[in-house]
């Protein structure tokens, strides 16, 4: 019943608005969805909710040996040590 309102509540106020404010709304819409902020942000929000939900371990450079080999380690390790 909550929802039926909602809706009809919305209906009324979006009709009311009229068309001109409607077209308003929309491009300002379309132009923040297509910023180069917006993009990074949801990208850097994509990888930080990757990176949590990732079961690979993170690993990190303990020291490199020479210029082709680095031994790496976990994340976790790293903290244990410090």
């Amino acid at each position: 019943m909550k929802l039926l309102i909602g809706v009809a509540a919305g209906y009324v106020l979006g009709a009311r608005a009229g068309r001109a404010r409607y077209e308003q709304i929309s491009k300002t819409a379309r132009a923040v969805s297509t910023s180069p902020v917006t993009r990074k942000l949801v990208n850097a929000g994509r990888q930080k909710l990757s990176d949590s939900l990732s079961t690979q371990p993170k690993l990190e450079p303990l020291r490199p040996l020479h210029e082709e080999t680095t031994i790496l380690v976990p994340h976790e390790h790293l903290r244990k040590q410090a």
